[in-house]
């Protein structure tokens, strides 16, 4: 039987990626933390797909993955920035391309301009809100963490933004049967 435990968390403080410790309440446990809580709310968005939204489970699956990669970029410390690989433990401009051409292509299939919206049209688009405003949790977090102690590279922002931006096409897309369910006042 493999053991998880290791009990060197036991004192309050936990391993970054490639070598150090820090405090658990520290800025780059809080920004890796809420990227791994993201990826999480994805995992439950995923869950709800239909067998008809194989492509939409898919891509929910590969940005998971690509959380990943920022999850592991935000838990290296600067100093060992150098060892981090792209695309594989950190974050490149290709991949936030690469999002933004899926913003598009979801959007591009609801006949609804962004707006803001009342979640809960469906259990799937409801899951995928709530993925999102994990989202933006993560990026604040990174935001904090770049002003307190700098990030090897601002690309991770930039995907957690498009990320956040990708998540909210997905749940209009979800919500795509039902767009009586999109916030706004109808005129009297």
């Amino acid at each position: 039987m493999v053991k998880i435990y290791t009990k060197k968390g036991d004192d309050g403080s936990t391993s970054l990626w490639y070598g150090g410790r820090v405090p658990k309440h520290d800025a780059r446990t809080e920004a890796y933390g809420s990227v791994d809580e993201a990826v999480s709310a994805l995992g439950v968005a995923r869950s709800l797909c239909r067998e008809n939204q194989s492509g939409l489970a898919s891509d929910l699956l590969q940005l998971q993955q690509d959380m990943f990669v920022a999850g592991a970029e935000l838990a290296t410390a600067p100093d060992a920035s150098d060892r981090l690989e792209d695309g594989i433990s950190r974050i490149t401009d290709g991949m936030v391309d690469a999002m933004e051409a899926d913003i598009d292509r979801y959007m591009n299939q609801v006949d609804l301009p962004p707006q803001f919206v009342i979640p809960g049209g469906t259990e799937l688009s409801a899951a995928l809100d709530v993925a999102r405003t994990a989202v933006r949790r993560a990026e604040r977090r990174v935001v904090a963490l770049r002003d307190s102690q700098g990030l090897a590279s601002e690309a991770v922002l930039r995907f957690l933004n498009r990320a956040s931006d990708l998540v909210y096409a997905m749940a209009r897309y979800a919500d795509a049967p039902n767009p009586q369910l999109f916030a706004g006042r109808k005129s009297t």
